[in-house]
């Protein structure tokens, strides 16, 4: 039995796994391996195992840390305000709260022509609590959403109710009624022949047909009134695949709601804070939202920290009053110190064009070890979100055994490359779980890019047959 006043100061990786395998949950871990690896260290875009062995990372803990780990800039806000003033009970004030309130709302006010406000959480999944609350108390009760197909938004038992897999519900049921599911334009598998253009605006025709007559479940036409109050969306799909949808769509499926009364709700937490080359992902699609839950990158996985913008006529405290949601831990002052820098760092220069030249070249790249690898189904991006779609030869058959052992033999730590080791760690993501959803640092160099190229082809090399 473990006795932690007898234990020695460092238990070795065996004991370590055997402790694990009696005493921790695993419904809070992902465990893709049967003996998911040890981390010692980490730094820019490499994570170090006790060997000292490198890896580097292309998913930055699912695009948390966007601006590569132990960022000295940010690690020293994180540090003084540990020093200064690290709790605050959120009954009162501080000043990076306000300011960093302040600094996305008057970017949203500019960016999308409307005023509104801030409200912080810890997590992901629980800011889109909140806004599901939000938008119930707006539309006065109305509880049923649309959501995309694909789509993912946390596994709270809300956030859940509106994410398209069923394998997050299945074993607890959901707090209300299932989202309604949405094609999405995902044009690598929609229907052959048709642009990816046309395939959004049909995709947009086939949701805007569901308000044609009351018989199609949706719409009173005597009153016009809907019984959806929202649609939730992420622009780009991240565990989908890094699916990008044609410039168009957003465009045209807006106009359906706004004619319809129902909210647009834009879900950044994993493609926001520049990973698509702008601030957030709905920027490149030329709409406002109603509401934009944030969370992830914000603190550069510093400190659990999320939030909500919402228009003012949906967030006002005449509307929302003080209480309508609340977490111990939301707008606390190491999260907010951090978010402020973060803010402050990629205002300086334009940021957005770094990222959106680091991903043309590393897309670039990727299109080049397609030529080379038939099992590269397709590639795309977005400033440095990325994917690469892993087939069987025949360039589209799903083959998730293959992507499987890519990812087991880049956690091997031990692939050659010019003459020093390293390993590779990799995110599956995708609708059949075949998709490589690249997230590299923001930071990452030109020199980085081609490593991961080189990595890449040395683990196709090992793994196809």
């Amino acid at each position: 039995m473990y006795d932690a006043e007898k234990a020695p100061e460092v238990l070795d990786e065996a004991a370590l796994r055997a402790l694990e395998a009696q005493y921790c949950s695993y419904g809070d871990t992902v465990h893709y391996l049967p003996d998911p690896k040890f981390f010692d260290g980490c730094e820019g875009s490499f994570m170090y195992d006790a060997q000292g062995r490198q890896f580097l990372d292309l998913q930055m803990w699912y695009s948390a840390v966007n601006f590569g780990y132990r960022n000295p800039r940010l690690n020293a806000v994180a540090h003084r305000q540990l020093d200064t003033l690290p709790q605050v009970a959120s009954q009162y004030l501080h000043r990076e709260k306000v300011e960093l309130a302040a600094m996305i709302a008057q970017d949203a006010e500019k960016k999308f022509g409307r005023k509104g406000r801030v409200h912080f959480n810890v997590g992901g999944s629980q800011a889109v609590e909140d806004s599901l609350k939000l938008v119930r108390n707006a539309c006065n009760g109305k509880q049923l959403m649309f959501a995309f197909e694909g789509g993912y938004h946390g596994r709270t038992l809300g956030a859940s109710a509106i994410t398209s897999s069923y394998r997050y519900r299945r074993r607890f049921g959901h707090f209300s009624d299932r989202a309604q599911f949405i094609e999405f334009p995902y044009h690598f598998r929609g229907p052959k022949g048709m642009s990816k253009e046309e395939y959004g605006e049909a995709c947009v025709a086939k949701f805007a047909r569901l308000f044609e007559t009351e018989y199609n479940g949706v719409l009173d036409t005597k009153t016009g009134q809907a019984e959806f109050a929202a649609f939730y969306v992420e622009p780009i799909q991240g565990t989908g695949g890094y699916v990008i949808p044609p410039p168009n769509f957003f465009i045209e499926l807006k106009k359906v709601l706004d004619q319809h009364g129902i909210l647009l709700i834009v879900d950044e937490i994993q493609m926001g804070m520049y990973r698509t080359g702008k601030l957030w992902s709905i920027e490149h699609f030329g709409v406002q939202p109603d509401v934009l839950v944030f969370g992830k990158a914000l603190t550069n996985g510093l400190n659990p920290l999320s939030g909500v913008w919402a228009r003012e006529e949906l967030i006002n405290p005449e509307i929302f009053p003080p209480g309508s949601t609340h977490s111990t831990f939301n707008s606390n002052p190491m999260g907010t110190a951090v978010a402020l820098e973060t803010l402050r760092m990629t205002s300086e220069v334009d940021y957005g064009a770094r990222v959106m030249e680091k991903g043309a070249y590393f897309l670039a790249g990727l299109k080049d070890l397609q030529k080379r690898w038939p099992q590269i189904g397709d590639v795309d991006g977005l400033g440095l979100a990325l994917r690469a779609e892993i087939c069987e030869a025949d360039g589209f058959t799903p083959n998730k055994a293959l992507l499987n052992r890519m990812e087991a033999e880049g956690m091997k730590g031990d692939i050659e490359i010019d003459g020093k080791r390293y390993g590779l760690i990799l995110d599956v993501g995708g609708y059949y779980k075949n998709v490589i959803t690249l997230a590299p640092s923001l930071e990452i160099s030109r020199g980085e890019i081609d490593l991961a190229l080189k990595l890449l082809d040395a683990v196709l090399r090992r793994c196809v047959d």
